[in-house]
């Protein structure tokens, strides 16, 4: 199979040494791209729910893989989450093409860039309620195990699968409200400090629009997951586009560019055309 080239792909919240973990999609995909860049933002290694009896042959896998990558070129950054926030003590540490950081910063074809997890806007990751978050996260791994055997058993019947923690999300007006208020929080920030676009991830909603604030506007995007979505941010061609691995879940990803097709076709080919600049960026809050 011939792989896609890309400029930059940008995958979060991953959760491996979880239930929940699409781990053997995850890995079919990264074997069907070689990027320029690869940037890895955020809750990559659940540490918070880490356990000794379950870390699985496939989450092995493509931790393997993403060492194979950065040996045959593909500069990796990994910018810690709140599940994977034990590895922020060693920010700013380079092993060959691996980079370890809390935030980035891209210029990318002369568009300033910043990439972060997003969970600094996330009270309930600190203090007291972080405990709580810590339990809600054991219980949102059990849903998606629940939700697989439903899934499981729909297919047998040749029924549309469902995805169980989208609809009590939407189902929730509070919900809802986090997730704009998410949006328009990092958007304000960066227009502040005169990006030009914002990438996220943490609240595991694949995303790419345009947001209009008083003082500008800016193009926000969220690589979503691969616990409910199995989405990633694609760039080449001097455009950001959403992939979704196919048939995980029947239900269309928003994307206001375009649509992917399943895979690539094998003849498909980009060239490598920006220009990266990694510099620091302190959020003052982390």
């Amino acid at each position: 199979m011939c792989k896609k080239v890309l400029d930059i792909v940008v995958i979060s919240d991953i959760h491996l040494g979880t239930y929940g973990c699409h781990a053997d999609q995850l890995l079919k995909y990264l074997k069907s791209i070689e990027p320029g860049i690869l940037v890895l933002n955020g809750d990559i290694i659940d540490i918070w729910n880490f356990s000794k009896s379950y870390f699985p042959k496939s989450h092995m896998q493509v931790l393997r893989q993403l060492l194979k990558m950065a040996e045959k070129g593909t500069t990796v950054y990994y910018i810690t989450g709140n599940h994977d926030e034990a590895l922020r003590k060693y920010s700013g540490i380079r092993l060959g093409n691996y980079i370890l950081d809390d935030k980035l910063i891209l210029n990318i074809d002369g568009k300033k860039t910043w990439i972060f997890h997003g969970d600094i806007f996330d009270a309930t990751t600190k203090g007291w309620a972080r405990i709580i978050a810590k339990m809600g996260g054991k219980g949102y791994d059990i849903l998606i195990l629940i939700n697989r055997l439903v899934n499981h058993i729909l297919n047998y019947f040749g029924k549309e699968k469902i995805s169980l923690s989208k609809r009590v999300k939407s189902s929730v007006k509070k919900a809802v409200k986090w997730i704009s208020n998410f949006e328009d929080i990092a958007a304000t920030l960066a227009i502040d400090q005169q990006f030009d676009t914002v990438i996220c991830g943490h609240i595991h909603q694949p995303q790419i629009k345009m947001i209009e604030k008083e003082k500008g506007s800016i193009l926000y995007l969220n690589s979503g997951d691969w616990v409910e979505n199995c989405t990633s941010l694609e760039y080449y061609d001097k455009k950001w586009t959403l992939y979704k691995y196919p048939d995980v879940v029947n239900d269309k990803v928003h994307n206001e560019y375009e649509d992917e097709e399943d895979f690539y076709p094998e003849n498909q080919v980009f060239n490598l055309k920006s220009i990266y600049e990694n510099t620091l960026f302190s959020t003052g809050d982390r």
